[in-house]
């Protein structure tokens, strides 16, 4: 980790994510406070999920629906065991996949601590174990599992930077604890596990192919439920910057921002990011969220995103752009 250094924003610090900034960042979480904190995917937004009222405060923070669960983030295997029922498919994708970029729907156990506010008053539990070494050490240093939603206002853009978290919620966090960008850039892929067979919930950071490799058969996505979702990510209008995003553009008109793919790139006049010049997958994706925020901030009439293949991380890709050019 890098030499310790932070700054204030008001009442929030940002802060070198060092062991004694991750000690304190622990400490705030023990006490109920919020505390963003850097995956492999985009920032969380952490609170202690065994605590009401830090799960509220999540949910005030982000302007979040109250009918859409949470994440709740636990250092290994056995820590998930002992929250949701782990059996089947999900006990193979765990195996797999964990730690990483993946959430597993699963029944709550019968004692299970978390709160009823962070599953939206569900029987299941979406949980996750996160890869990053950041993450990991502030799960061991809190000892509690963590809620942790994407650290940004509900329906935005979700963060890849420090930055970006305190750019959407200011004061509202205790602490940002600064791992510098995330790897992925696309939140958590969601598995519904307590079926006879895995059905996909939000499309992420692990594609589906591997999903099926892992369970040996074919996966469904899952559609609507948009007022009541079974897992985050499945509201209509999501992700989304507030400059208008037009999809699938062949051509930019006057005054608009492109989001490009690729080498090919049609007549600009205005302001262009490319989130892969090479047409790589992976780099697009981890380059989305960022770009958007950007184009979002040049005053741009509109944002003309060009065609993404609707392969591999392509299929998540297109799910968060759709979600963002969904009208309001």
């Amino acid at each position: 980790m890098r030499a310790s250094r932070s700054y204030h924003n008001g009442a929030m610090t940002i802060a070198q994510a060092t062991p004694e900034a991750i000690a304190d960042a622990a400490a705030a979480l023990r006490r109920g406070e919020l505390v963003a904190f850097p995956t492999e995917t985009v920032y969380g937004l952490g609170g202690d999920a065994t605590n009401p009222r830090a799960v509220a405060a999540i949910f005030e923070a982000k302007g979040r629906p109250r009918f859409n669960p949470l994440i709740v983030h636990v250092p290994d295997v056995a820590a998930a065991a002992r929250l949701g029922r782990l059996t089947g498919h999900g006990e193979r994708l765990a195996a797999a996949l964990w730690p990483g970029p993946l959430t597993l729907v699963l029944q709550r156990q019968k004692d299970c601590p978390i709160a009823d506010l962070a599953t939206a008053g569900l029987a299941t539990l979406a949980v996750r174990v996160p890869a990053h070494p950041i993450a990991q050490a502030l799960l061991a240093k809190a000892a509690v599992p963590l809620a942790g939603p994407s650290a940004n206002r509900s329906g935005h853009v979700s963060p890849t930077i420090a930055a970006h978290v305190a750019a959407d919620l200011g004061d509202r966090v205790a602490m940002i604890l600064d791992g510098g960008a995330t790897a992925v850039g696309l939140e958590s892929t969601v598995v519904d596990v307590t079926g006879d067979a895995p059905v996909i919930l939000r499309r992420g950071g692990v594609t589906r192919e591997t999903i099926a490799r892992v369970a040996g058969m074919p996966v469904e996505v899952a559609t609507g439920a948009a007022d009541r979702p079974a897992s985050p990510g499945m509201l209509a209008r999501h992700y989304a910057p507030a400059t208008l995003l037009r999809l699938d553009a062949k051509e930019v008109h006057d005054g608009e921002a492109l989001l490009a793919f690729g080498a090919d790139l049609p007549i600009h006049r205005g302001p262009v990011i490319n989130l892969s010049a090479s047409g790589d997958l992976t780099e697009a994706a981890a380059n989305l969220f960022a770009a958007l925020r950007t184009l979002d901030a040049a005053g741009a009439t509109a944002i003309a995103a060009m065609p993404i293949p609707d392969t591999g991380l392509g299929e998540a890709i297109n799910d968060r752009l759709r979600r963002a050019a969904t009208p309001s």
